[in-house]
């Protein structure tokens, strides 16, 4: 990432749902203040969550001072309003229309690991390079905009010529975003439809499993067709109410023959999915009803390219590092656990 950042000529764009200040962001805060100077653009957006514990309210202002054109997206306020749900939960940064970046990472030390909060953090994420750009590009100058009186022209932050630039690649590389304001469920589309169609195997990595009917159904119906259906969780949790209640689900997979594994050195934050060697999808993207339905999220589709090898890869050795959920294990949770997650079920749709 700060590689890329030291490249950048014309803009760079970032929004985060978490940012937070230390060694990460401090790092690339003084590369972006170099880069102002240098007359780069800087834009920065982050969610207005990050105002209630992380950041002054007049943290905007400050950016400001520096070059460094910020915004906050729906800062919390104390009126009672559906809104505020709708969080920017994107991880995105662009630079100069050539690079982007998007995964599970925030701007924050725990996930480098320099700032240790539940075990060792495992994450992902991916850079992507050519035409596939401009679609974020273009994600981000549309959420930027809904404040602005004037809309950016996108044709200035659009590279015309970016196929001498890509690198050569196969397949297809497919950005896309999901908005809670439309009935379109992006997030979860992209997913079912992966695991409708896979025919040998469906890996996947999340940080909760808080599922709705049609996505229980279809992974419970994978493993009783017989396929590799694996699901690598955190050990240790962010949210204790969060993983009692993903453990209420726990059961009722293994016994449809899905594989569910913790990830015992600590938190697993990565949000991946991967089946049959031939389709990956890597995001912001949890299994969960806030990333579903709730959120503003962005992935990254995959289809035949080298990268589903490598996120494959990747799941294969975090698998060596964790631990087989059994039935037993399920039997034997503290019944208060059980109790607890079976009551918090009643309102997953808000969790």
């Amino acid at each position: 990432m700060k590689i890329q950042l030291e490249k950048a000529e014309k803009f760079i764009f970032l929004e985060y749902f978490i940012l937070s200040p230390g060694v990460m962001w401090d790092a690339i805060l003084e590369i972006l203040e170099r880069k102002v100077k240098e007359g780069v653009e800087v834009r920065l957006m982050y969610d207005g969550t990050c105002c209630f514990s992380l950041l002054p309210h007049d943290y905007p202002k400050e950016m400001e001072k520096r070059g460094i054109q910020c915004k906050v997206f729906m800062p919390l306020k104390p009126v009672l309003s559906t809104s505020q749900n709708n969080r920017d939960h994107r991880k995105i940064l662009i630079v100069d229309g050539k690079v982007a970046f998007t995964g599970g990472i925030n701007l924050a030390d725990e996930y480098i690991n320099q700032k240790v909060r539940f075990g060792h953090w495992k994450d992902t994420a991916v850079m992507i390079h050519g035409d596939a750009v401009m679609s974020f590009t273009l994600m981000f100058l549309q959420v930027w905009d809904i404040t602005e009186k004037y809309l950016d022209s996108f044709e200035n932050y659009i590279v015309k010529d970016l196929k001498k630039i890509a690198l050569q690649s196969d397949g297809y590389v497919l950005p896309y975003s999901d908005s809670p304001l439309d009935d379109e469920r992006v997030g979860e589309e992209v997913y079912l439809n992966m695991i409708h169609t896979a025919t040998r195997y469906v890996h996947i990595m999340t940080p909760y499993l808080i599922l709705d009917h049609e996505m229980l159904d279809s992974l419970q119906h994978a493993g009783k067709k017989g396929l590799d259906v694996k699901i690598i969780m955190p050990h240790i949790p962010d949210k204790w109410y969060a993983f009692w209640l993903a453990k209420t689900y726990y059961e009722e997979l293994i016994r449809a023959g899905v594989e569910i594994y913790e990830y015992t050195p600590g938190f697993v934050h990565a949000k991946s999915f991967v089946t049959d060697d031939k389709k990956a999808a890597v995001g912001t993207i949890n299994l969960d009803f806030r990333s579903l339905y709730l959120h503003f999220e962005c992935g990254v589709f995959f289809y035949r390219n080298k990268v589903v090898k490598e996120v494959e890869e990747d799941f294969s050795q975090t698998l060596k590092s964790c631990q087989r959920v059994t039935l037993a294990d399920c039997r034997n949770l503290a019944w208060y656990k059980k109790l607890v997650g079976s009551l918090l079920r009643i309102v997953a749709p808000l969790m």
